[in-house]
């Protein structure tokens, strides 16, 4: 059908999105007609937000709205312990769990010589520097068990391994290559609490 060129632009639009191709885009796109004008400007406003006021936390590297998120600036976490993942989705996957009370950092990606993504080219130097300054007790290794993710852990375990902190990885309940996205809660929750140690303070005194 040869749609009016706002309609078409729309549809090109809701196409760059990862996952939708040119069937969903058009019945989103027409969708859209059917929203009463509040929500459609609400949506405007919403997508205009996430590049003027979306910016990333200063301590954690997650998503924020301020210079420091909120979940670094709650003073009832766990604050000497942090899990290390490797995107901002996975910070909202293990938040729904409402098991974990630690603090964050986030990566963003995974060593991947092959891909050109080396150490320097993600936050593992601030995550250092954070354990370093913060006192941090423990690095709980949450990144998907991928060639990618055992590199960056070995690499991480290879930075701390002279430092007093002790560093655990998430059980091996979560299969092997699989995407955090996709892995239920109850597994993610089972993986986290009965992740393993693989260093301690008192294997680097030693």
């Amino acid at each position: 059908m040869n749609y009016p060129t706002t309609i078409k632009h729309l549809i090109e639009c809701f196409k760059k999105l990862p996952g939708i191709g040119e069937k969903t885009a058009e019945r989103l796109a027409l969708s859209t007609l059917n929203l009463d004008a509040e929500i459609i400007h609400l949506f405007s406003e919403s997508l205009e937000n996430t590049k003027t006021k979306i910016r990333r936390c200063e301590v954690c590297n997650n998503l924020s709205e301020e210079d420091v998120c909120s979940i670094c600036k709650d003073s009832t976490r766990e604050r000497d312990i942090v899990c290390v993942v490797e995107d901002p989705k996975n910070v909202a996957l293990f938040e729904k769990l409402g098991s974990y009370h630690g603090l964050y950092h986030v990566l963003d990606g995974l060593i991947s010589p092959l891909d050109g993504i080396n150490p320097e080219d993600i936050k593992i130097e601030t995550l250092i520097d954070r354990i370093e300054k913060d006192n941090i007790k423990e690095v709980i290794i949450a990144v998907k068990p991928s060639i990618e993710g055992e590199t960056t852990s070995l690499y991480i375990l290879k930075l701390l391994e002279k430092k007093e902190v002790v560093v655990s990885k998430i059980a091996h309940g979560v299969p092997l290559g699989a995407d955090m996205d996709y892995i239920d809660t109850l597994t993610l929750e089972m993986a986290l609490e009965d992740r393993k140690k693989i260093s301690n303070k008192e294997e680097n005194n030693s």
